[in-house]
C-alpha cells in the first residue's frame, strides 16, 4: 500500500513537475538570446520552482496550498538544480557553441529531470 501511495504521488510530480518544466524551457528559449543564461537561468528557476511548489502542495502531496516554510525548504533542493542545470547549460555552450536550439533544450530537459528525480526524493523523504 505505502509502494502504490509513493508511486502514485511521483507520477502526481512527474506531471506538475513536468508541465513546469516544460514551460519554463519555453520562456528559456524565448529569452535565450537576449539575456545572459545563468542570469535567465536564476529568474526562469525561481518562478517555476513557486509554480511548482504550489501545485505540489496541492495535488502531489495532498496537503493543499503551500505554506511559506514549503517554500523555503523547495527553494533550498532547488538551488541544487539551478546549478545543476546551468552547469550542464554553460557545458553544452562550451562543447558546441552556436549549437542547436533543440539540443541545448533537450540538453535543459534532461538535467532538469535528473535533477527533478532528485528533489522529489529529498522532500517526499526529508521534508
Amino acid at each position: 500500500m505505502a509502494a502504490t501511495k509513493a508511486l502514485a504521488s511521483f507520477a502526481r510530480f512527474v506531471v506538475c513537475g513536468g508541465g513546469v518544466t516544460l514551460l519554463a524551457s519555453g520562456v528559456l528559449l524565448l529569452v535565450g538570446d537576449r539575456v545572459p543564461l545563468a542570469a535567465a537561468n536564476a529568474v526562469v528557476t525561481m518562478a517555476s520552482t513557486a509554480l511548482a511548489t504550489e501545485l505540489h502542495g496541492r495535488f502531489t502531496f495532498g496537503r493543499g496550498g503551500a505554506s511559506w516554510s514549503d517554500h523555503c525548504a523547495s527553494g533550498l533542493t532547488v538551488l541544487v538544480s539551478y546549478l545543476f542545470t546551468t552547469g550542464a547549460l554553460l557545458g553544452y555552450q562550451a562543447v558546441h557553441p552556436g549549437g542547436s536550439a533543440l539540443l541545448g533544450q533537450a540538453v535543459y530537459l534532461t538535467a532538469s529531470g535528473l535533477a527533478g528525480i532528485g528533489r522529489f526524493l529529498l522532500l517526499r523523504l526529508v521534508v
